[in-house]
């Protein structure tokens, strides 16, 4: 392995609303010492890539009900050369005609497919990714000056961070059935809406509901029960806080990222919840790092 290749750090290779970069030392700081990384809802996987680069996991179980976006991680995974290939083609240029043209076509799960939600991911309004009841991609183009795409070698380091984890399209409860004892699992469901207006749930075609956000604090309880380490990421809501009454709760601000409201951007009051006590020096730590950024 190169030296080259050695610096470069693997990281998210997709915008993703809700994104964790920014609230990362805080996530990792606090955890306990475990044994495989489960994560159910793992869109960008900021966290996963991140605790890869500080040598914290030997073995991993990505989830995602969205399909074409585990399907690029599978590409990724096992055939990162011919994506890169792919995606060097004319066929991906920053041109509103194009766009809409990419946008409409469908290919099958393949390495086009994984081009496509690439290009579209990098190259909608805002970076969102949002679908329709009928499961099509419906951002508009965003007319951004400079089209940015992952480069050759983030996609080899991130192919090479994903040797070792399991790779799963589904619901968020599949994690039942291969978390065991000892194992880190960590949720960050699409968010429970501040407001009736402001609900973003469009990742997949099945919205993300009030009845999920129940079903999800359960299953959390049974990992729980299993001796897992559970830790969850949510809205500041009295919802919330109701179904996670029994766990220890820490409440964070973060900047949103992406918007579809550009003027509707700044910090957020958050929730991350977790099933074990923190010790007293890594609230200490946290606490001072709360104040370092306000």
């Amino acid at each position: 392995m190169t030296k080259e290749f050695d610096m470069v750090l693997a990281k998210p290779f997709v915008k993703w609303a809700g994104g964790k970069t920014q609230l990362l030392d805080k996530l990792i700081s606090s955890l306990p010492k475990f044994r495989s990384y489960h994560e159910p809802f793992v869109g960008g996987g900021a966290l996963f890539f991140s605790l890869f680069n500080k040598g914290l996991i030997t073995e991993a179980h990505l989830y995602d009900y969205n399909q074409d976006l585990i399907n690029a991680y599978k590409i990724i995974k096992e055939i990162p050369t011919r994506l890169i290939e792919e995606l060097k083609s004319n066929i991906y240029v920053n041109n509103k005609e194009i766009y809409y043209k990419i946008r409409a076509s469908k290919p099958h799960l393949s390495v086009k497919n994984a081009a496509r939600f690439i290009y579209l991911n990098r190259t909608a309004y805002n970076g969102l990714y949002r679908v329709n009841s009928k499961g099509g991609f419906n951002v508009p183009f965003g007319n951004y000056k400079k089209l940015s795409m992952p480069s050759a070698g983030l996609l080899l380091k991130d192919s090479f961070a994903l040797k070792n984890a399991e790779l799963h399209a589904g619901d968020f409860a599949d994690v039942l059935s291969f978390a065991k004892k000892g194992d880190f699992v960590y949720f960050d469901p699409p968010y429970q809406p501040l407001s009736k207006t402001s609900s973003f749930t469009g990742y997949t075609k099945n919205s993300f509901t009030m009845e999920d956000q129940k079903r999800l604090a359960r299953v959390f309880s049974e990992l729980d029960r299993k001796g897992c380490y559970v830790m969850l990421s949510n809205s500041s809501t009295e919802l919330i806080r109701e179904l996670y009454s029994g766990y220890y709760i820490e409440e964070v601000l973060a900047a949103r990222a992406i918007n579809c409201k550009g003027n509707s951007r700044g910090k957020i009051k958050e929730f991350i919840v977790r099933n074990w006590k923190l010790q007293p020096q890594q609230k200490k730590l946290l606490n001072k790092e709360l104040v370092e950024r306000n």
